[in-house]
């Protein structure tokens, strides 16, 4: 299964890939998950549907990579490693400048609602996003706990992916304003770090 699927990605550059999932979330921004599909993004992409399908299977799955793709970095946390917590989840935030965090927390607040109503797409994101996320948290926390930033039986730590993905997404329902970096900035500081034992200083 993975030698097909190896074969399957070889077929597109990368190049094409991130021109690929520009296009789906473009055209998410423009008709919402339930309006969008593979006939649009084949359309838009000039590509033929039964590529799309070979490749990525379906809409969910093509939606999550996509959104998954277009994560600063690629995927959040990755790569991150500043020698402490605080710096570690400074360095993630400002992976994203102000008009990009605006975007995609209209592009989430969309795929929030979605999500609920489709089991494929809920597979999909726990899949591609979720569980990798909660994988890299889980790193860089335990990174904290080996430089003894955080104590090991800190009940906040299981706690931690709510807290950074509630913050961002409750900007704007509470204050009807989109998530930026200072606010996220700020938001850590006071929040995050003291649950979890550290100084926000």
């Amino acid at each position: 299964m993975a030698e097909v699927a190896t074969v399957r990605r070889s077929r597109i550059t990368p190049e094409r890939e991130a021109e690929l999932y520009g296009a789906v979330l473009d055209l998410l921004r423009e008709v919402g998950y339930d309006a969008l599909t593979m006939d649009a993004v084949a359309a838009r992409t000039r590509s033929s549907k039964a590529t799309l399908y070979r490749q990525w299977g379906g809409k969910a799955e093509l939606v999550a990579k996509a959104v998954r793709h277009n994560k600063p970095g690629g995927m959040g946390l990755q790569g991150v490693d500043t020698g402490s917590l605080k710096g570690d989840l400074h360095a993630l935030t400002l992976r994203s400048d102000d008009c990009e965090m605006e975007q995609n927390s209209a592009l989430m607040r969309g795929l929030a609602m979605a999500i609920h109503g489709n089991p494929d797409l809920l597979r999909a994101f726990r899949e591609h996003l979720i569980e990798p996320e909660m994988a890299e948290f889980g790193r860089v926390v335990q990174r904290a706990v080996d430089r003894g930033e955080v104590r090991a039986d800190n009940p906040a730590i299981d706690f931690m992916i709510h807290m950074m993905m509630g913050g961002f997404a409750a900007r704007t329902m509470i204050d009807e304003k989109p998530p930026t970096q200072a606010f996220l900035l700020s938001y850590i500081d006071a929040v995050i770090l003291p649950a979890l034992g550290v100084s926000g200083d």
